[in-house]
């Protein structure tokens, strides 16, 4: 069984264009990307120890191979600190051990004054699985029409693979969505992944499986909504991570047209269909 250091080394290597690296560009290949034995030369490492890398065979390679490995695929910041924790978590991440409990969905007080000081702006407080923890009143006014919201728990997770009218109202939904999986990998814990994805894949699809083995960190673009009552609408993200074992985040959404924030306004002024302060 290979391991999610071993699967994101094979992705990133079939991604590179070899003539990017200096090798011959008419050189006949039987597969696109970086040869293992390219990879192998550039990192100083054998072919036969970064093939056992690369089928999970060896799980513990040593912090110098990581971070040559890193230089030989010329990883960026994002794609280096992945590097990194994928390497520190392949040793365990398919050792048996008892289902753990969800992750904390208490929100500090002090995080939710910092809310009432963001109002009117749109901004919410999430995990790194998806869960909608507390919110502003106008990002409850901006989202209620897309049924981010509905429910008693809402996951933008399950929001995105499972919601009928994620598709519609997210334009940009397979990046999101790679933005989701990959957050999975990222907090609060390895247990966390495992008890999510592990109920988690059964319902949402091949559309999230596949994804799970995809480690290449997605490009941070601007978030676009197709709002049912306001039409199209654009926003810069600012996100900000709070301390603690819980991998909270803090997500300011800031209107990056003039039309987005006019219908900011216009949302926020409806007559509220219930009490929608927090999730």
């Amino acid at each position: 069984m290979g391991t999610p250091l071993g699967t994101f080394i094979r992705a990133k290597r079939d991604s590179i264009r070899p003539q990017d690296l200096g090798f011959p560009q008419h050189q006949r290949r039987r597969a696109p990307g970086l040869r293992r034995t390219e990879l192998a030369e550039r990192a100083g490492v054998s072919v036969e120890y970064l093939t056992r890398i690369e089928q999970g065979r060896d799980r513990n390679p040593s912090a110098p191979v990581v971070n040559a490995l890193a230089d030989a695929l010329r990883l960026d910041a994002a794609e280096r600190n992945h590097l990194g924790y994928l390497a520190k978590i392949s040793s365990g991440v398919c050792a048996g051990r008892t289902r753990p409990a969800p992750p904390e969905r208490t929100v500090r007080p002090a995080v939710r004054r910092i809310l009432d000081l963001v109002e009117p702006g749109v901004a919410v407080v999430t995990n790194r699985i998806g869960d909608v923890l507390a919110h502003t009143e106008a990002f409850a006014a901006v989202m209620r029409d897309t049924g981010l919201l509905d429910g008693g728990e809402p996951n933008l997770t399950r929001y995105v693979f499972t919601h009928p009218q994620a598709r519609t109202v997210l334009t940009d939904w397979d990046q999101i969505a790679d933005e989701q999986v990959f957050n999975l990998w990222l907090g609060p814990s390895t247990a966390t992944f495992e008890w999510f994805t592990a109920d988690f894949a059964t319902v949402a699809g091949t559309e999230f499986t596949r994804r799970l083995h995809q480690h290449i960190p997605p490009a941070r673009r601007p978030l676009r909504l197709a709002h049912p009552q306001a039409g199209p609408l654009r926003w810069e993200r600012e996100t900000l991570e709070l301390p603690g074992d819980d991998a909270q985040q803090l997500i300011v959404l800031l209107p990056a047209d003039d039309t987005t924030a006019a219908a900011v306004t216009g949302l926020a002024h409806r007559p509220p269909l219930r009490a929608v302060r927090s999730a």
